[in-house]
């Protein structure tokens, strides 16, 4: 297929290999008080253990640790701590209600997320002399008529029951408009085991703290695909997800910055996985929805197909994508049941390193894998999924460090939704 060079040329590097290596995060920060007065949650301790028999060769928690254990309940949701370092925040319900439980049991993190956003927006407003705040309020005004009412359901009732504003709210949820980010795919005889594997590397901003309000979020939302986001407290759209069909998502950004007469890039990838089951069917709803700005995705699915895709809103062809082992004249090279998109040397470190583990590709080589310099000094999370059998694991950056050099946890989408079934059986409000 015959694909514009510029288009696959993008401040982050993206990778995709036939099994699926498709970017994936996770986060790790301590739970936070919510302390929303009419709908204070429940503060209770109760445990689940996974079957995890899979680990990073970093530090691992005690086994004391191991699994989820709940830390507060809500109507709707509840909050739990996974290897007793990262949240894990479980919603399900209606619009409001899942909005409703998000803010109240992540009340102190979402306005600590939004003094956070605010900090650097001032920064970047003295620093480009262009009013961050003005100019975010244009994004929502111009990408919400493209934006699905339940949406801003949800982010209105988060902002009532956090102590939010709407416009806060609203600007928390539209901040990724106007930054950008990276990603990787893989499967077959690129995979030790011929697996589907999906990794995400997502560089981002890493020094304003995103990381210490990070959470795993897992919606159930009424009428759609159950789905994990890789995800920070009160954003209701997702970077890095994977849903209960094997479907999995990540995003890098590219340019485009004030094309926003579209879906925001955020929400897209919500009714990705809350709308579709296969690649085919994501790439269908691209190909239909309006765009905003220049993105490139990775989507791997459960039956082992995948694509490296670039959406460049107003073009006259504004979604075009790679299947596995197709080149490209931006790339160094290509291989066999592997996809990728990178830039400069990242590209070509990638590359080798892809073709020196070709056929034994596994979770803990993608690990090796995306290490500097194929992530930045800003890696902010990383994200492995398994689309087959729903394990992710993510990697989160520490104070001073990349989400590389950091230790990576697991979770499996299936187990964390018995979990939280369970749970709900055995919560009274």
């Amino acid at each position: 297929m015959t694909l514009n060079c510029k288009r696959w040329i993008s401040g982050a590097s993206l990778f995709v290999i036939c099994s699926l290596l498709v970017p994936f995060a996770c986060w790790s920060a301590s739970a936070q008080d919510a302390t929303n007065a009419g709908d204070n949650p429940v503060v209770v301790e109760d445990d689940f253990e996974f079957d995890d028999d899979l680990t990073s060769n970093e530090s691992t928690p005690s086994e004391g640790e191991r699994g989820l254990r709940v830390i507060k309940r809500a109507p709707h949701g509840l909050l739990a701590r996974l290897d007793g370092a990262c949240d894990v925040l479980f919603l399900d319900g209606s619009p409001r209600e899942m909005g409703a439980a998000h803010g109240a049991l992540m009340a102190d993190a979402i306005g600590a997320m939004r003094d956070r956003v605010y900090a650097a927006g001032a920064a970047a407003s003295l620093a480009k002399k262009v009013d961050f705040f003005k100019k975010t309020d244009e994004a929502i005004a111009r990408t919400r008529p493209f934006t699905p009412s339940r949406f801003y359901d949800e982010i209105h009732a988060l902002a009532e029951s956090s102590g939010l504003s709407e416009l806060d709210a609203e600007r928390l949820n539209n901040f990724p408009e106007l930054f950008h980010c990276s990603g990787v795919a893989a499967r077959g005889k690129a995979t030790k085991d011929g697996r589907v594997l999906h990794v995400r590397v997502l560089d981002y901003i890493r020094d304003i703290g995103l990381q210490e309000n990070a959470a795993i979020i897992v919606c159930q939302p009424q009428g759609y695909n159950a789905w994990l986001s890789v995800s920070y407290a009160g954003f209701v759209g997702t970077v890095t997800a994977m849903n209960e069909k094997g479907l999995a998502i990540g995003e890098m950004g590219g340019g485009g910055e004030g094309k926003w007469d579209g879906l925001p890039m955020s929400f897209l990838m919500r009714r990705v996985v809350e709308e579709c089951s296969t690649v085919e069917e994501a790439l269908a709803l691209m190909k239909s929805t309006p765009l905003t700005c220049d993105y490139y995705y990775v989507l791997s699915d459960a039956q082992g197909d995948m694509a490296a895709v670039a959406a460049i809103a107003e073009s006259d062809n504004p979604v075009e994508f790679l299947r596995a082992g197709e080149s490209h004249p931006s790339l160094p090279g290509a291989l066999e049941d592997v996809a990728y998109i990178s830039a400069g040397s990242r590209a070509e470190a990638l590359y080798a390193r892809l073709k020196e583990a070709y056929g034994q590709i596994d979770v803990e080589k993608l690990m090796e894998i995306v290490k500097r310099p194929v992530a930045m000094n800003s890696n902010l999370h990383d994200a492995i999924f398994a689309p087959e059998t729903l394990d992710v694991w993510r990697a989160e950056a520490g104070a001073t460090t990349p989400a590389c050099d950091e230790p990576y946890y697991h979770i499996n989408l299936r187990d964390a939704l018995d979990f939280y079934e369970r749970e709900k059986e055995n919560a009274s409000f």
